[in-house]
């Protein structure tokens, strides 16, 4: 894949060097001299990565990063800091203004590409839950935003069949996380292994291929978005390539550096618990854009959209499309005599009833008030007022409880049925047709179905 990659450090030669090996590789380089530059050009041009010496004068990398981080319009962005001091503060000093990775001078280029390549995956899934997210927010059906996670505490899954590298990953991991050697993931059961965030794999495994583990990890429905960061040998440079190819997230060579491993462990688990918190935001938006809240069921607008797709459907030879809509008899007497809880009862219970007598294809959805509509896909008129009939009686047939005490109401409804025209496109001459069939069965003495076919 390609991105676009902010280029930051003070040396000509050095941004120039940079910039050929991601140019010959097709990504797009941006390039900057200063920290006070790279925060302008990092709000104006929105890179995918940036790659940020540390030893700057004025603004350095690490004071750079942290308003980088601080800023709402840049906080995204993946930041990987070059530098080539190599000691232990100066990683840790880094990590707590917030750098997501690291390279060291003279920059490897297969490290270079894979941690490019890896923060600019991230941030594209990223971008696309961000956009949805703020859709939702436009809609009103998201307050706030995705938190930020730490990426700590967490579970953990080693695979190295060499017992002493296996007892000495799960030394170091146990400082900030919760790691478990491969012969004790049995013991959690399937729910437990669903709660593991990593996985770390030997790719020279003795006893099994780790690569080929890898993919079928990554191409399992259930882990398919579960991190994985491969263990290589020095020499490995290019099974190190091929475990990006194959869908490892990231790698580390031997001998591990305990503070690298730590590090890069932190930042994949940040990672996937920021994607997760995202897509959980989006999906409970989505869930809220198309859900009528005090049903569950499906919303107006979600019904409108179906119905305007099945009848283009049926417009172009498709099977026949059928609409009912539903409304409940006297209600406001029942509000006017119980009070609006009770009418709110009588609402989820009718609801609960209507969704239990339709087929697993036919969308029921709250109209509005106490009118609910049922799109009925593959359906003829014969059938549409079969399952209308078995509304109707299942209302009718058994009481509802309302109030703290339980008391019983009896309830009626009546259904007006339509069925699409093959030549109808226009959605509402559907629903309007059968709304005048309700009104006849209204008009007509009530808990009736009264069709209006094509």
């Amino acid at each position: 894949m390609t991105a676009r990659v902010l280029v930051v450090d003070d040396v000509e030669p050095n941004v120039r060097l940079l910039e050929a090996k991601l140019q010959h590789e097709y990504y797009t380089v941006i390039t900057s001299n200063s920290g006070e530059d790279a925060i302008v050009k990092a709000n104006r041009e929105n890179p995918d990565v940036i790659l940020l010496d540390v030893m700057m004068p004025g603004l350095d990398g690490f004071e750079t990063c942290k308003r980088l981080k601080e800023d709402p319009a840049t906080r995204h962005i993946p930041v990987v800091m070059v530098t080539a001091l190599d000691q232990r503060e100066d990683r840790v000093k880094g990590l707590a203004v917030g750098a997501d990775d690291f390279l060291s001078k003279p920059i490897d280029d297969i490290t270079l590409f894979a941690r490019v390549k890896s923060l600019a995956r991230f941030k594209a899934v990223a971008d696309e839950l961000r956009l949805r997210e703020a859709a939702g927010r436009r809609m009103g059906v998201i307050e706030g935003g995705a938190n930020r996670e730490l990426g700590l505490n967490a579970r953990i899954l080693i695979v190295e069949d060499d017992p002493r590298r296996a007892a000495r990953l799960k030394r170091t991991l146990e400082v900030e996380q919760r790691p478990m050697l491969m012969q004790d993931s049995n013991e959690l059961g399937p729910m437990g292994q669903s709660t593991v965030e990593l996985m770390i794999i030997s790719a020279a495994g003795a006893s099994f291929d780790g690569l080929r583990l890898a993919a079928h990890v990554r191409g399992q429905e259930s882990t398919r978005s579960l991190p994985i960061l491969a263990i290589c040998e020095p020499e490995e440079k290019v099974k190190a390539l091929r475990a990006l190819e194959v869908g490892v997230n990231d790698f580390i060579y031997r001998p591990i550096d305990d503070e690298e491993l730590l590090a890069r462990t932190r930042t994949l688990i940040k990672r996937k618990r920021h994607i997760d918190q995202l897509r959980l935001t989006v999906d409970s938006s989505m869930e809220l854009a198309v859900t009528d809240q005090l049903t569950g069921l499906h919303n107006r607008r979600y019904m409108e959209s179906q119905l305007k797709s099945l009848l283009a459907r049926a417009a172009r030879g498709g099977p026949p499309v059928s609409v009912l809509i539903a409304d409940i008899d006297h209600f406001k007497r029942v509000n006017d005599l119980f009070g609006h809880d009770a009418g709110d009862n009588v609402i989820r219970e009718f609801a609960a009833r209507l969704a239990s007598n339709f087929r697993p294809r036919d969308l029921a959805c709250r109209y509005g008030g106490e009118e609910f509509v049922v799109i009925m896909p593959e359906t003829n008129a014969n059938d549409a007022n079969m399952i209308a009939e078995r509304l109707r009686a299942s209302i009718e047939e058994a009481a509802f409880f309302i109030g703290a005490a339980r008391d019983t109401l009896e309830v009626t409804c009546s259904v007006g049925v339509a069925v699409a025209k093959n030549s109808e496109l226009d959605y509402e001459s559907v629903l309007k047709r059968a709304d005048e069939a309700l009104y006849v069965a209204k008009r007509s003495g009530r808990n009736k179905v009264v069709s209006q076919a094509a």
